[in-house]
């Protein structure tokens, strides 16, 4: 393989539109580039994600010579690329919420889904133990803040994914569930000690190579106890080769999370954190917006190893891993696909995953009153809110009674404007988004609450929201705000259905 091919294969790159542009093209045809990453931008349909597929394979095979990795983030829940006339599982919270083999089939089913268009690499499951409530960017898509029992349902999403036919890889190394930060738009910090992190972060991780998951990424974190020279783990030597490699011996692929991401371009620069990144033991590099730095990592990397910047042998041992991964999806293109009962199969899920908080919900009278913000895309991780509709006024035209859509940090004067809206009410019912951290949205609960009427409280995102129910009113954890969601929500304010979920939150007193 000449030095072209062989950088190409280490690098992953995406493009903008639902068709390859001629940036990306070029990029294949001139520097080899032997992996894409698709998001919710790439895909309109099912059918064209299949069309997609076959045309990237066309043009990588032919370019590379080797078959191609084509990544996705289905997580399920609040991070979703797929459209709407395909399966979406719930998020990992939600799926711990519904217990049993939940997360199991959500693996298989989402695996079939994938590979039947020609996707054969899923960045999910999420390792990560959500031990700070706080958190912005993981919260419902990690599986609990207990780490055995979030290690266990990540590996059975683990293994549905693998016995559904295409790979899959844990994230994000050695753990992003105990920071304040957003990495898409700054550079977390996690101050734990190697002791510390052994108990929580590390111990998913642990089991995972265990069990033989072929692929982890990387999290753009900085663990000063880990690595003192102020980088991410992304970057870092110690953490890449030392820890993970040698430590804890994962003989797999490591995966870069996107290199152009905040904490990445902003502190280091997309091109010189991608270089560091392969350097430190990363054996593919996620450049997934601009095909300008993809080139450029490209460049960048292969005059490293012509100047002995790189050890070539370090390089070669990644290319094996590349290749063995890829060897595993040597089955035809295709599969069983699913079925009309996955997807029945699916939605009950959603169903059996809501969970109730100091219930019961109440009765909502002749006027009930519902508020709340319209949807929110809290994270850039997160999917676009597509066409889902703002919860108040969804909820009044499927229930009845008047609705005031807030901001999702509505100020003094938009609280009172709630609170005289409410005052004639049988009954208010408020959607939330992540209020635990939105000051505004707290004040809002507790103004409402203040009335001293009958109250719910739908958290749709984070169930952290749910610690700060006024006194009396019922909560329900419903893990993500979807048009579906907000569907099958109907039924259990009109108490027509019954709550089976359980919160998944062991160190948290609801």
């Amino acid at each position: 393989m000449d030095l072209k091919h062989a950088v190409g294969q280490r690098i992953m790159a995406g493009f903008p539109g639902t068709t390859m542009d001629e940036d990306f093209v070029s990029l294949v045809r001139e520097e080899k580039i032997g992996n894409v990453i698709l998001f919710r931008r790439n895909i309109e349909s099912r059918e064209q994600l299949t069309r997609l597929c076959r045309e990237l394979k066309e043009l990588i095979r032919s370019e590379t010579g080797a078959e191609p990795l084509i990544a996705i983030d289905q997580e399920g829940g609040v991070v979703t690329r797929l459209s709407d006339d395909m399966i979406n599982t719930p998020g990992a919270m939600a799926l711990a919420a519904v217990g049993g083999d939940a997360p199991y089939r959500a693996g298989e089913i989402t695996a079939r889904e994938l590979r039947d268009c020609g996707v054969n690499f899923n960045l999910a499951p999420v390792l990560d133990v959500n031990s700070n409530p706080a958190n912005p960017v993981i919260g419902v898509r990690s599986f609990g803040d207990e780490p055995e029992r979030a290690s266990d349902l990540a590996l059975a999403f683990m293994k549905g994914t693998l016995e559904g036919g295409i790979l899959a890889c844990g994230k994000h190394f050695p753990g992003h569930g105990d920071t304040a930060v957003d990495s898409h738009l700054g550079l977390p910090l996690v101050e734990k000690g190697r002791e510390e992190l052994e108990t929580c972060e590390l111990l998913p991780f642990r089991k995972a190579i265990a069990a033989g998951i072929p692929a982890i990424m990387t999290s753009h974190v900085l663990f000063p106890r880990l690595e003192p020279e102020r980088l991410p783990a992304t970057m870092s030597r110690r953490i890449l080769t030392g820890l993970l490699r040698e430590e804890l011996g994962f003989g797999g692929v490591i995966i870069s999370d996107c290199m152009e991401m905040d904490a990445i371009a902003k502190f280091y620069g997309t091109v010189e954190g991608a270089a560091a990144s392969i350097a430190a033991g990363a054996d593919i590099v996620c450049i997934s917006h601009t095909a300008a730095l993809a080139r450029g990592t490209a460049e960048r990397v292969r005059a490293d190893l012509e100047h002995g910047r790189l050890a070539r042998s370090e390089f070669d041992a990644a290319l094996e891993r590349i290749a063995r991964a890829k060897e595993r999806l040597a089955a035809p293109d295709g599969g069983s696909g699913t079925t009309k009962e996955d997807a029945e199969e699916v939605r009950r899920m959603l169903e059996r995953s809501f969970s109730l908080v100091h219930g019961p919900v109440p009765e909502l009278g002749e006027r009930p009153f519902f508020t709340g913000c319209g949807p929110v895309r809290t994270s850039l991780v997160s999917s676009h809110v597509r066409e889902t509709p703002a919860f108040p006024a969804y909820m009044a035209e499927a229930l009845g009674g008047c609705a005031l859509v807030t901001s999702d940090d509505p100020d003094a004067g938009e609280i009172a404007a709630a609170v005289q809206a409410a005052r004639e009410s049988s009954c208010i019912v408020l959607g939330t988004c992540n209020a635990h951290l939105k000051p505004g949205q707290l004040a809002l609960m507790e103004a409402l609450g203040a009335l001293g009427k009958p109250m719910a409280v739908a958290a749709l995102r984070n169930p952290y929201d749910l610690l700060h129910l006024p006194q009396g009113a019922a909560g329900i954890a419903a893990w993500e705000y979807t048009a579906r969601a907000l569907e099958a929500l109907v039924a259990f304010l009109d108490k027509k259905c019954r709550f089976t979920g359980e919160i998944p939150l062991v160190y948290t007193e609801f």
